[in-house]
């Protein structure tokens, strides 16, 4: 039963993040099969997933499938674009050139799928704004940890500092949002960021210039994003003391909280673990914050646990989850969410193209990217509300993409539709599927490229670390 139960989970959580992939490719399909019906075109097949379908069932001259490749879904509508290799052929069932239709009718076919889609969004914003969403974001903006050495060090941001804007824009936190420290310095462009800084004894906020670093990576991983080497006030909250640990020969207890250490202030879990290094491990006294409020002083030295996690000596505790990320459930309304995925997607694209950011297109994700976060989502707790609020997000980005002028793509459509009722006539059709054959084997050689970056994130993860234990008292 203990093995049992775990992978009903994973398989229960599999299938809900297929369906919903499938409700997504479904609508936006839906939307271009009703504007044919509506406009009269010919449809030969409606198919869900890709590849031969394991089955199929013809109604009213359309065949219905399902494909075996559990992936995107299809309308083939031949008059759609002369290119028999992606949208099917031009002729009818007895062999007869199908009637052209106009440039019109091309637009609101191609149109309605992208429309579809954003009205998708909608449903699923209104869906957010009633049962709400967990907040996510981390709101401190006091630093609570420097590393030696790093760009922020050098710059001269120190712990306990309070960054209120990065390059000028305003911070409403540490993580979370477009407009906190830790996204900002990841999608800042040039060679410089500008911290906005208020500290403590400072009448005035003070303009601090500082570097970054991209650490480096294998040429079969993404990239990593740029950092500056600091880390948020959190509460260095108590989950686990390992038995025989230096902690637990203290009295150290789980929920109790570590607030001082050798009388500085801790404002972060990783700000003890560098103390401890720079100490060389000798004895370090600390504040120990009980349940109850009380504070007592303990001085405990860190003792090394047996192999194979013998490589520093540690006081034998586990941290708690972050205690200052903001989970309330909210409820933004849905234009709001609406355009904060809209403007998500334009600084995702922009940064991308930008020559002085360090965003690339590596930094994508394909489905099996998306379908990894999806997974990993519905397993949190309220994991129900964020898959409904990321719908939101990846609708309107279908819909955008979607629209934007390339062969394949809609817009694309919309654009040879557009050409065609200025000149008259159709494109013609050779250079035409010349182009569109190159356009779509260049999208699935980036699908590919992205996926094989998602594949590289499941298998570079590291090897999961091992019991820590320490040795009995003698």
């Amino acid at each position: 039963m203990d093995i049992l139960y775990p992978t009903l989970k994973a398989i229960g959580i599999i299938l809900v993040v297929l369906l919903c992939f499938n409700i997504i490719i479904f609508v936006h399909e839906l939307g271009h099969f009703l504007a044919g019906r509506w406009r009269g075109l010919k449809i030969d097949r409606f198919q869900i997933w890709f590849g031969k379908p394991i089955w199929k069932k013809e109604i009213n001259g359309v065949q219905y499938g399902l494909g075996w490749i559990p992936a995107g879904g299809f309308v083939s509508l031949p008059q759609m674009a002369p290119m028999e290799s992606i949208e099917g052929g031009t002729r009818d069932d007895e062999g007869k050139p199908l009637p052209p239709i106009s440039p019109l009718d091309k637009i609101i076919v191609a149109f309605a799928g992208p429309l579809f889609s954003m009205l998708l969004a909608l449903l699923a914003a209104v869906g957010v704004w009633m049962v709400g969403k967990p907040a996510d974001v981390i709101t401190t903006k006091e630093i609570g940890y420097v590393e030696k050495g790093g760009p922020a060090d050098k710059a001269g941001v120190r712990t306990g500092d309070v960054i209120e804007a990065v390059n000028g824009v305003p911070m409403r936190g540490f993580a979370g949002t477009l407009d906190s420290i830790s996204e900002s310095v990841i999608l800042s462009r040039g060679d410089k960021i500008e911290f906005t800084v208020r500290r403590t004894g400072e009448a005035e906020p003070l303009k601090l210039s500082s570097g970054f670093e991209i650490e480096k990576t294998g040429f079969f991983q993404r990239r990593a994003l740029r950092e500056v080497g600091m880390a948020p006030s959190t509460p260095s909250i108590v989950e686990a003391v390992s038995p025989n640990s230096s902690a637990a020969d203290v009295g150290i207890k789980p929920g109790e909280e570590i607030v001082t250490y050798d009388g500085i202030p801790l404002l972060s879990p990783v700000q003890l673990s560098a103390y401890m290094k720079e100490k060389n491990w000798n004895p370090v006294e600390l504040g120990v914050k009980a349940k109850d409020g009380s504070i007592r002083q303990v001085t405990a030295t860190p003792k090394k646990p047996l192999p194979p996690n013998d490589k520093f000596p540690m006081l034998g505790v586990a941290w708690s989850g972050r205690s200052d990320v903001d989970v309330h459930i909210v409820h933004p309304g849905p234009i709001r969410q609406v355009k904060d995925s809209l403007n998500m997607m334009w600084v995702t694209i922009s940064s991308v193209v930008s020559p002085q950011s360090s965003i690339g297109v590596d930094h994508l994700s394909g489905p099996v990217g998306i379908f990894t976060m999806k997974f990993k989502l519905l397993q949190t707790d309220n994991g129900w509300r964020r898959i409904l609020a990321f719908m939101v997000l990846f609708n309107v980005n279908l819909a955008v993409l979607n629209m934007m002028p390339f062969p394949v793509l809609d817009g694309g459509h919309i654009v040879l539709a557009i050409l065609e009722k200025i000149a008259g006539r159709p494109v013609k059709a050779k250079p035409l599927e010349i182009v569109q054959t190159a356009f779509a084997l260049a999208l699935i050689s980036l699908m590919l490229f992205v996926s094989s970056k998602d594949v590289s994130d499941l298998f570079s993860g590291g090897k999961k670390r091992s019991e820590i234990v320490f040795p009995a008292a003698n």
